[in-house]
């Protein structure tokens, strides 16, 4: 049983709440059954046909709960539009088996007391959830309502035969239409649930992966800009100067100067343009993880009163932080809380992120908050300014990631990324956005 509870818990939100309405399509049937079975028993009196109509009553109801549970997977997923089969003849079996229940029904209400119908109708009602459930969820409603209402001038022929008079036969086709509306509402609306979180739940995967493909174009686009123009001028600028070069002109050596200037100037812009991709805004990286946190249904608490007294490359470090622990609590958690706190302490800048949706490690496995290559690339970038990035966890599920910046650290400059040092050695790869981390989420 625990090991189901943390089966459950390690599912995404959307998946838990999947499992959640189909569980109580399941156990509605069982739970009408359990409440009236001692009663109905109790009702039917010592006599032994009686006794053993009730019996044989709870005996089919307990069958079709059981049966149910499969037939109703099947319809559901029939209507979410998922491959399914073996739904016709289970739902011919299931409505075989309402049939019966009807005539055992109607022989036990005319050889009972009156309580029994009582008590009956409801203990019915939930033989009737898996075949009304299921048909609904696979046919139209105006198909629904039409089989519903010839099924209940037909469920009325069992009582009339057994000497039921007119108008308790008037009252069983109405209560059979009622209970059709009702287990159509309960079944249908389930369904139509599921459809649109599914439904949103591919929405949002749809949009990480066009958040990720617009800022591929935009870099795309900007090198393009760069790169295009200057390279097509070298190209001219050589082939110029190697025409010259053969007639001896020295015209060439001027243009082959101009052809390293317009390499040199290519050089300056292509680093200014990766500078400002791998740099990130704090205050913008605040801003885009509460919005999408909000719409991932998560709550978040923002403190950042400190962001405007921090020099630029501690704003630009925790930014990175900010939106890697976003990334991070989107894919690693199914938290419904997560707070940041920006502050300073003794000149230290110090970030605090926590969340409440720790999801349990499979065995064997090591600490999935700490030893991503995420986490390991932001420590990278804040040693280099003398800070330090922890993670630890808390009671309750939660889970804090603590990034420390000292300013006088950081107020030292940092090679540029496109600086000489770099020109020989490839800079490590920079997080990924936090688009790019809903795209991992949701495939």
């Amino acid at each position: 049983m625990i090991r189901r509870v943390r089966i459950f818990r390690s599912r995404s939100r959307i998946e838990q709440i999947d499992l959640y309405t189909r569980g109580a399509l399941y156990v509605v049937p069982w739970f009408f059954l359990l409440v009236e079975a001692g009663a109905l028993v109790g009702l039917a009196g010592p006599r032994p046909l009686p006794r053993a109509l009730a019996v044989a009553l709870i005996a089919v109801g307990a069958v079709q709960a059981t049966f149910g549970i499969g037939l109703t997977r099947r319809a559901l997923d029939r209507y979410l539009r998922k491959e399914t089969t073996g739904l016709t003849w289970r739902l011919v079996v299931s409505f075989v088996l309402l049939a019966l229940a009807v005539c055992l029904f109607a022989k036990l209400v005319t050889v009972s007391a009156e309580d029994v119908a009582q008590v009956g109708s409801t203990t019915f009602m939930g033989l009737t959830v898996a075949p009304l459930g299921s048909l609904c969820l696979v046919v139209r409603k105006r198909t629904y309502w039409m089989l519903c209402a010839a099924g209940s001038f037909v469920a009325a022929v069992p009582f009339g035969v057994a000497g039921i008079p007119v108008p308790a036969l008037v009252g069983v086709v109405f209560g059979a239409l009622f209970v059709s509306g009702w287990v159509m509402l309960m079944a249908r609306v389930s369904g139509w649930m599921l459809s649109i979180i599914w439904e949103l739940d591919a929405a949002r995967a749809v949009q990480a992966r066009l958040a990720v493909a617009e800022e591929r174009l935009r870099f795309s686009r900007d090198m393009h800009d760069i790169l295009g123009r200057n390279l097509a001028a070298i190209a001219l600028k050589s082939e110029l100067a190697e025409q010259l070069s053969r007639r001896g002109s020295d015209a060439a050596t001027a243009q082959m100067a101009e052809v390293q200037r317009i390499a040199q100037e290519s050089q300056r812009e292509l680093r200014e343009v990766v500078r400002g991709y791998r740099e990130a805004d704090l205050h913008t990286e605040l801003v885009g993880a509460r919005g999408i946190l909000a719409a991932a249904g998560i709550e978040c608490r923002m403190e950042d009163t400190a962001v405007e007294e921090l020099p630029a490359q501690v704003q630009s470090a925790l930014a990175w932080v900010v939106r890697e622990a976003t990334t991070n609590v989107l894919r690693h958690s199914d938290a419904s809380r997560c707070a940041v706190r920006l502050r300073t302490v003794n000149g230290v800048a110090v970030l605090r992120i926590e969340n409440d949706g720790v999801r349990d490690a499979p065995a064997g496995a090591g600490d999935g908050a700490g030893g991503g290559s995420g986490l390991a690339g932001l420590r990278e970038r804040l040693t280099a300014l003398g800070g330090t990035l922890t993670t630890e966890h808390g009671a309750h599920r939660t889970f804090h990631l603590t990034a420390r910046i000292p300013p006088e650290d950081a107020a030292r400059p940092g090679p540029e990324p496109g600086s000489d040092r770099a020109a020989g050695q490839a800079e490590p790869p920079a997080p990924q956005p936090a688009a790019a981390g809903l795209e991992g989420r949701t495939a």
